[in-house]
């Protein structure tokens, strides 16, 4: 890149970083982006076709296609899913459909890839756009963990710490977790998969390693099991031993990753305290991603599945302010709004998941005509040993009580 002068400055030769590329979009990548551009033209946005295009490519497919909806989509993208759901019911409900050969998942990378690992090898998981990722399950590589792991070890500790991996992390992540005797675990069941691994060991010794979602790992330990803030470590991969000291990990019973969701992790307590005072007699009504004082100061406290289950409860006229994903709560705010339910975003600023919003029209009507033409296209495949170690502590979460 080079920059021009004025003739009273001399001319420089800029060399730009790596870094500097990749923000202005002219390099990409490899280790972190899965794929930005489709073999073939996408359908342009504006296309008023888009909807029948769609709906045709789909009845051609007939039951050789199932398309997975998360509850973060579009809902231009969700009136095509046959399914809607969080991105482990979703995983599961592609293993229950054998007889489909392709299944679409509308949602990120992770989630194709359980969906890949839960289904049979004669299924095809595809993801409509490759760079549809997800923040927090990039904030924890697999190189990464090792050297965590490797810190422990060296603390003397690694002994007597069990892995537990949120299942917003990669393949890689959870097959770590498999390999090292712990369990996966989703919102809705945390606490059950962190009272399972405090007993795999003496439980005045055994600690948990929870990747990559430090404020999941922390509200469900103090909030729902009693422990103290004091109890929880954090550590940064981006810091020599993770930022901790050995005497920090021995004394720790929580080791929680630096890691959070892009979208929960901006709602704070000056935004609870600002619907309330906006709203009076608003409930308050938040993910456990979010942050451990939003958490602290909500009425109410879930999963996806629980928000959504918890407004269905609601009474007609019952005001609401939910801390979670704004394509969700849009979607909430218009089927409740005939029963006289208040719902609304519990921030002022409008914030959607990036990556999930990559899966629009365009890009599924591109992967539904590919396949009904014939033409695989972005299939998600995850190699088989990483496939089998993750399966187990997938497995390990599945026989929870």
């Amino acid at each position: 890149m080079r920059v021009v002068t004025t003739a009273q400055t001399p001319e420089l030769d800029v060399q730009p970083t790596p870094l500097a590329l990749l923000l202005l979009g002219r390099e990409a990548d490899p280790k972190s982006e899965r794929g930005v551009e489709c073999p073939g033209d996408l359908p342009s946005p504006s296309d008023p076709d888009l909807v029948e295009r769609a709906r045709a490519a789909k009845e051609k497919l007939g039951d050789k296609v199932f398309v997975l909806g998360h509850h973060y989509q579009r809902d231009e993208v969700i009136q095509f899913a046959d399914v809607t759901g969080d991105s482990f019911k979703l995983a599961r409900d592609a293993a229950a459909r054998p007889e489909a050969e392709y299944i679409v998942f509308c949602g990120v990378h992770f989630m194709a890839e359980s969906a890949d690992i839960l289904t049979s090898a004669d299924q095809k998981v595809v993801l409509p756009d490759l760079a549809a990722g997800c923040s927090m399950a990039d904030m924890a590589t697999a190189e990464q963990v090792a050297e965590c792991w490797d810190v422990l070890t060296e603390a003397g500790v690694a002994e007597q710490v069990v892995p537990v991996s949120y299942m917003n992390s990669s393949a890689d992540i959870k097959a770590f977790t498999g390999k090292h005797g712990g369990t996966i675990c989703t919102s809705s069941n945390a606490k059950r998969a962190l009272d399972w691994a405090f007993e795999q060991g003496e439980p005045s010794t055994t600690k948990v390693l929870f990747l990559p979602d430090q404020h999941l790992g922390r509200n469900t330990a103090v909030r729902d099991m009693g422990m103290s803030l004091d109890d929880c470590v954090v550590y940064n991969p981006h810091k020599p031993n993770g930022g901790l000291t050995a005497e920090q990990l021995r004394a720790a019973r929580m080791i929680l990753w630096r890691g959070h969701c892009s979208v929960h992790g901006r709602f704070s307590l000056d935004s609870v305290n600002d619907v309330r005072a906006r709203i009076p007699g608003v409930n308050v009504l938040v993910h456990p991603e979010c942050k451990h004082e939003v958490v602290a100061a909500a009425d109410y406290v879930g999963s996806t599945e629980y928000i959504i289950k918890a407004l269905e409860a609601a009474p007609a006229g019952s005001k609401w302010a939910i801390g979670t994903e704004l394509n969700l709560v849009r979607r909430l705010a218009n089927r409740f709004a005939p029963e006289g339910k208040e719902i609304v975003f519990l921030d002022k600023t409008v914030c959607f998941c990036s990556t999930m919003n990559r899966i629009d029209l365009p890009h599924l009507v591109w992967a539904l005509e590919s396949l009904a033409e014939g033409n695989l296209v972005n299939r998600i495949e995850v190699d088989q040993e990483t496939e089998a170690f993750a399966k187990l502590a997938l497995e390990r979460m599945l026989a929870l009580p």
